[in-house]
């Protein structure tokens, strides 16, 4: 071969098996269990399973779903909470070459068997919790997939509605099963669905080699050491847990599973378990805040925890930060394998007042490591804005940890990836020191408890209503949520409702934290063209 460039190092030292192989998270437990075998890898109630166990486990389900004709390419839903099947899974799935989607627990019937429908599901493992949302989706859906229940002890209710449960599902496995890494890192390993501005949720396709970086950044952002102890706070459905399934592996520590968010919970399991280290949303610290005293007295070593979805108001950090707990702000979404900017801390910040460093602290930061680019930047020219603090732009992202793109969508795709940008829809501000702050949706999806809500699907839902003329949806601050859905309609002439039969009304029909919490009866203000101006809806808000 001719050597065009007269590179000496282009030529005979190329990939071989020696020197290169795909990046894929799967290694991380791989090395956990052969470095590690006897360390604590999972705790749940009484459960403790070490490194071994777990990983045991993981290929014994892989060969398990193997055996079902499940391979490369296949999807296999997941309905679960915060449980070790749940991490179980984020290994043994894409073991075989499948693809991982886990849906929000909080979704209705309708949503769930779009999501089935779309990913073309060749599997469905729920939960008795869930059984009547999964039950009436696997009924709506077109798809017949394998039904596997998760039959947890410590869930009392609800119904089985599989063919099998998961148990028996894994005795079906080779516990020996000799599983192979991706030939290529490009591979999707899951699938992840946001809903955007739109009613029908887009499949976000993750890849291998994301995953393994994201999962590693995250060890950086929030400085996660060996053998930290993490405790779930944050839903492992949410993109993945922001990779912390794979990234807690990494670093061989201690995944502490919680079914259900309780604030003395957290605290009594940070305390007798030794946590180091969790995520959650804003609306989560508040809660722990707002704990009983003698509760919070608990944490009595240090504890990080990293908060994202929106940004953390002061007092909160403050009262973290008192409690004993360090808050880290991230920022991301779906389609960037969730954190993908930390607000990395400068030691300078330290010297401050506590009101200038906490402003500083609020910021959603810098590009994490496996980021390659940020950019505040003008969505047209896709020109960089002045670092001025003040100017708006719109968010772009380029990196290793950008989604593969929309799975059967590819006009959103190339609209999400025009110039060669990530587009966000993110509007921020560049401050000198090369932090981003958010300021605005620019798509108006409002973000409740770390949850996204499209205001076209909850507009959609209201249009339903008998008698309604018109309707908009826009954010409300809300001190526990931090933004919930409100309402303005106009109703047909002769036609009279209340507040409260709107909002029955939109419970029926949609999962429960989509629907709005006010609704005002007022004329919607419009544009020459029709359009309605939801930033004059903002402002009544402020008026109410």
């Amino acid at each position: 071969m001719e050597n065009k460039n007269n590179n000496p190092y282009s030529l005979g030292l190329e990939k071989n098996a020696a020197n290169y192989a795909a990046l894929t998270p799967l290694s991380f437990i791989e090395r956990a269990a052969s470095v590690y075998p006897d360390r604590t890898a999972v705790v749940y109630g009484d459960l403790r399973r070490n490194w071994a166990q777990t990983y045991q486990r993981c290929r014994q389900l892989a060969s398990a779903l193997q055996k079902r004709g499940i391979g490369e390419g296949d999807t296999v839903a997941v309905m679960l909470p915060n449980i070790p099947e749940m991490l179980e899974l984020h290994f043994a799935v894409p073991m075989i070459g499948a693809v991982l989607n886990t849906q929000n627990t909080r979704l209705d019937s309708e949503t769930v068997a779009f999501m089935l429908e779309h990913g073309e599901a060749k599997v469905m493992i729920t939960d008795r919790e869930y059984s009547d949302v999964v039950g009436k989706a696997l009924r709506m859906a077109s798809v017949e997939p394998l039904v596997v229940d998760v039959d947890d002890p410590q869930f009392e209710g609800g119904t089985l509605v599989g063919q099998i449960n998961y148990e028996q599902l894994l005795a079906e496995g080779d516990a020996d099963f000799q599983w192979q890494p991706p030939e290529d890192e490009w591979q999707a390993i899951t699938l992840n669905y946001t809903s955007g501005t739109t009613g029908n949720p887009k499949g976000v396709v993750y890849h291998h080699r994301g995953a393994h970086l994201n999962a590693i950044s995250n060890i950086i952002g929030q400085n996660l050491p060996p053998h930290a102890v993490y405790l779930w706070t944050l839903p492992m459905f949410h993109c993945n847990g922001w990779c912390y399934p794979w990234s807690v592996t990494a670093v061989a520590g201690t995944h502490v599973c919680l079914r259900h968010l309780q604030p003395e919970r957290v605290f009594e399991l940070i305390e007798t378990c030794g946590v180091t280290h969790f995520c959650g949303a804003p609306v989560v610290l508040n809660m722990l805040l707002n704990a009983p005293e003698e509760a919070k007295a608990r944490v009595d070593h240090p504890v990080t925890v990293t908060t994202g979805g929106a940004a953390p108001p002061a007092a909160i950090i403050e009262g973290m930060e008192k409690i004993g707990i360090q808050v880290v702000h991230a920022y991301g979404l779906t389609e960037s394998y969730g954190p993908s900017v930390f607000c990395a801390h400068q030691d300078e910040w330290d010297a401050m007042v506590l009101e200038d460093k906490v402003a500083k602290m609020a910021r959603q930061g810098v590009r994490a490591p496996a980021l390659e680019q940020l950019m505040v930047g003008d969505p047209e020219t896709l020109e960089p804005v002045p670092r001025d603090g003040q100017t708006m732009g719109e968010v772009f992202m380029r990196g290793n940890n950008v989604m593969k793109g929309y799975l059967k969508n590819p006009s959103a795709s190339d609209d999400a990836f025009a110039g060669g940008w990530f587009h966000t829809g993110d509007l921020a501000v560049w401050h000198e020191d090369g932090y981003i702050e958010v300021k605005d949706r620019s798509k108006d999806v409002i973000i409740s408890g770390g949850e996204n809500i499209s205001t076209i699907e909850v507009e959609d839902t209201l249009y339903r209503f008998p008698g309604l003329l018109e309707a908009a949806v826009v954010a409300q601050p809300h001190e526990h949520w931090g933004e919930v859905p409100c309402a303005f309609v106009t109703l047909k002439e002769g036609i009279s409702a209340s507040e409260q039969e709107i909002i029955d009304f939109c419970r029926d029909q949609m999962a429960h934290f989509k629907c709005p919490k006010k609704v005002v009866f007022a004329p919607l203000p419009k544009t020459s063209t029709g359009k309605v101006q939801k930033f004059a809806l903002r402002a009544m808000l402020k008026d109410l």
